[in-house]
């Protein structure tokens, strides 16, 4: 099942300095292909891809002890059924540190590549640093290794600190391999103080940049107040500011003529160091209202949409700008 549509490619900014090239949105499957059925779920990716994204998440979510996760299993179906080629997509996998051992990421990432259906990861990111038994030198050396054997192609963190990414650029550099090339970070019109802060600020002029993820705040800032599936973590315990914004993300929306979804991706591609947006659909209206953001940034401006989203900064003096 092939779907083919016709239309303007969206475009696409580098991932740090790698020469990697992602398109501004980028689909996740958190949550949504084990939600969807089979057919509709090829037919989503393949119109995704034929609109010109062309960055997939399928980072799992899966923890010892807790259930299993198929999302990338599901993903290897599906492309095949949409008939996509390998080499015309990015693959982003997540890479957790709970799983760090004697034999470094690979044990690993050949699981998590087997599940895929492919030999390699254009990208992978590492998962949040919670531990505190490991060398930093470790894990740059461990992913050069990777990189060089081919099985990845660039590598970034998740929700790091900027004094951790900064150590990890200056290892990298020390040891003359490649470093880090992005940082995934909850950015919203709510959650600005990490991404918008002097620390990684400084990030940013190294050449290093973002993908933005968590945007709509598991659907909050897309109208759903009570989203019904689980939501990512509350830095801050800022959500029941973020829960009492959003009748006036509402009306500012339908004063410029968008839906709030489409407020909350706009926004984020404001973000001069921001790649790619990072968001997950299950039904076509989805995929099409947020590709819409890309022309409601055109028409407004980008300066113009940060001036008018600023009353809904709610973690704006809360957040340590550094991060976690």
């Amino acid at each position: 099942m092939t779907t083919t549509v016709s239309a303007p490619a969206i475009p696409r900014r580098g991932i740090g300095r790698s020469g990697l090239e992602a398109s501004v949105l980028s689909l996740g499957s958190w949550h949504t292909y084990d939600r969807m059925h089979f057919e509709d779920a090829v037919e989503l990716v393949a119109t995704a891809a034929a609109r010109g994204i062309n960055l997939f998440d399928v980072g799992v979510y899966a923890f010892p002890g807790g259930p299993p996760a198929f999302t990338d299993v599901l993903f290897s179906a599906i492309v095949r059924a949409a008939g996509i080629a390998r080499s015309d997509y990015l693959l982003s996998e997540k890479l957790w540190l709970e799983g760090f051992g004697p034999d470094g990421f690979r044990p690993q990432l050949e699981r998590a590549l087997f599940r895929v259906g492919t030999d390699y990861s254009d990208l992978v990111i590492l998962g949040d640093l919670r531990r505190d038994d490991l060398e930093l030198r470790d894990l740059v050396l461990d992913l050069a290794e990777l990189q060089r054997s081919g099985s990845i192609r660039a590598w970034g963190v998740n929700n790091w600190s900027a004094g951790n990414i900064q150590a990890l650029i200056d290892i990298a550099a020390a040891e003359g391999v490649p470093g880090p090339q992005i940082a995934q970070l909850k950015y919203s019109m709510s959650r600005r103080s990490i991404p918008d802060g002097a620390p990684f600020a400084r990030l940013w002029e190294q050449g290093i940049t973002m993908q933005a993820s968590d945007v709509m705040e598991g659907g909050i800032l897309a109208g759903k107040v009570n989203p019904g599936r689980e939501v990512g973590r509350d830095p801050g315990d800022i959500r029941a500011a973020i829960i009492a914004s959003v009748p006036g993300v509402i009306a500012l929306a339908e004063e410029l003529e968008a839906t709030p979804a489409q407020l909350a991706v706009a926004f984020t591609l404001t973000h001069p160091a921001n790649t790619t947006t990072l968001f997950g659909a299950t039904r076509l209206a989805q995929l099409e209202q947020n590709i819409g953001a890309i022309q409601l940034v055109e028409r407004v401006g980008a300066a113009e949409l940060r001036a008018r989203v600023a009353p809904f900064w709610a973690d704006n003096g809360i957040v340590d700008p550094e991060g976690p």
